[in-house]
């Protein structure tokens, strides 16, 4: 039995590197993305998490409604004479410690992200460093506005009447995000620093609980003993709580709107390079 060599195997022409270059090469290379657009995408990412459940808007709807009808119907007649009259008093002061208790969610966020791991995906993506913090924050303004919109409809609905009109609870709301934005980062930074998400939710609560109750969110300082009238008047909560309502009332000063703005200013200096410092740690 005879066997025949094998021929070797046909082989086509030959390609050179700059045709394969050039096959391989598209025409054009798509745009870096710029700060802002990661940032919305960030935030849209969030959005979506709220959008697949939505029970994690109870903070935002049902807590401030409990929070306003209890203190109104149970406290306001014993306090101001009438459930009326301290609920012009009171609306203004639950809207503000509504919304900077909902700040405590953008750190318990940021630290659930971080123990799953994804931060370490995003530190390997092509992007700015603060994008994944700067697009949460966003987000969280959303409920933030949420948690506004409830409790100034249903303060409507009781009876408030805001002597500014419109355009100062507008005033007032819009003041009250970019100071609780200001706020986020200090807990933005705790979600980076503690362990788990139920050690940011309960520094949170030890941070602002006190705040709240030693302000005038429920009282008048002017009913206080004198040592805690002077910290009261001093608490950066009773300022924005202030300002809210001489926004509402159509009677705020530049010294008061300035306050806020200044204290806005003064927590993102001192925590965002904290977080990026710490952000940067991480990795």
């Amino acid at each position: 039995m005879t066997t025949e060599p094998l021929s070797p195997p046909e082989v086509g022409p030959s390609l050179d590197e700059a045709a394969l270059r050039a096959a391989f090469t598209p025409v054009h290379r798509p745009r870096r993305p710029s700060a802002i657009t990661v940032s919305t995408t960030f935030a849209w990412r969030s959005l979506l998490r709220i959008r697949h459940v939505p029970e994690q808007l109870l903070d935002v709807t049902f807590v401030p409604v409990m929070v306003l009808l209890s203190f109104t119907y149970l406290f306001g007649g014993a306090i101001a004479g009438s459930t009326e009259e301290y609920l012009q008093f009171l609306l203004p002061g639950v809207l503000v410690q509504t919304v900077l208790f909902t700040t405590v969610y953008t750190g318990a966020t940021l630290n659930t992200d971080l123990s799953h791991g994804l931060y370490d995906r995003f530190r390997s993506m092509p992007v700015g460093r603060p994008a994944p913090m700067i697009g949460a924050l966003l987000a969280d303004l959303l409920r933030y506005l949420v948690a506004s919109v409830v409790v100034v409809v249903l303060g409507l609905v009781l009876g408030f009447t805001p002597d500014g009109g419109a355009a100062g609870v507008v005033a007032a709301v819009a003041l009250l995000l970019v100071f609780a934005s200001g706020v986020a980062w200090l807990f933005t930074f705790l979600g980076m620093v503690l362990r788990a998400p139920n050690a940011v939710m309960n520094a949170g609560m030890v941070v602002l609980f006190p705040l709240t109750l030693a302000s005038n969110v429920f009282v008048p300082p002017e009913t206080m003993p004198d040592w805690l009238e002077t910290l009261v008047d001093h608490n950066p909560v009773t300022r924005m709580v202030t300002a809210t309502r001489s926004l509402m009332a159509g009677s705020a000063t530049f010294e008061e709107v300035a306050w806020v703005l200044g204290a806005t200013a003064a927590f993102a200096l001192v925590f965002v390079p904290l977080v990026l410092r710490r952000f940067r740690a991480l990795g």
